[in-house]
């Protein structure tokens, strides 16, 4: 029986948690937790869509009733069609996270083959992900490479 699980409604504190350890590790921020508060009601709702576009795997932590030691969250987009991918659905990986204290034991792995077994039956042509430099060895193993995507990006302030 595999560890991994598909995260339901009532694990959203846990996934913002685990989510915010993967925030401060990758970019450095300030560790403000004011937005969980914000965050957790859509979060609940999104995890509740078992058939929608949106889809997180977690491990329950082994030392700790109730936390996760681990989280793989991503979405199902569609894009124009392309060569190689006609149908224009992506996969995103946007959030992978493990708990510090359970690190080194095939947690992260074992999502991500979840998350994407979940992409492949839904017909994903392709799943694109950002990478930390730690992080990159797993990614590599699991068939992912480095693209020449010139990636840019416009953040507009909360509504």
């Amino acid at each position: 029986m595999s560890l991994v699980r598909r995260a339901v409604p009532e694990d959203a504190p846990e996934v913002l948690r685990l989510r915010q350890v993967m925030i401060d590790s990758v970019f450095a921020a300030d560790g403000s937790r004011d937005w969980h508060t914000e965050s957790l009601p859509t979060l609940r709702a999104r995890l509740g869509e078992p058939d929608g576009d949106f889809a997180a795997f977690v491990v329950d932590h082994p030392e700790r009733p109730g936390a996760l030691a681990a989280l793989v969250a991503g979405t199902l987009e569609y894009r124009i069609g392309k060569a190689g991918n006609p149908h224009g659905r992506i996969g995103f990986v946007f959030s992978v996270a493990t708990d510090p204290d359970a690190r080194r034991r095939g947690y992260a792995r074992a999502c991500m083959e979840e998350l994407l077994q979940w992409f492949r039956e839904r017909g994903a042509g392709q799943v694109d992900l950002t990478a930390s430099a730690e992080a990159e060895p797993l990614y590599a193993s699991l068939g992912f490479a480095r693209t020449k995507d010139p990636l840019m990006r416009v953040n507009y302030p909360s509504l």
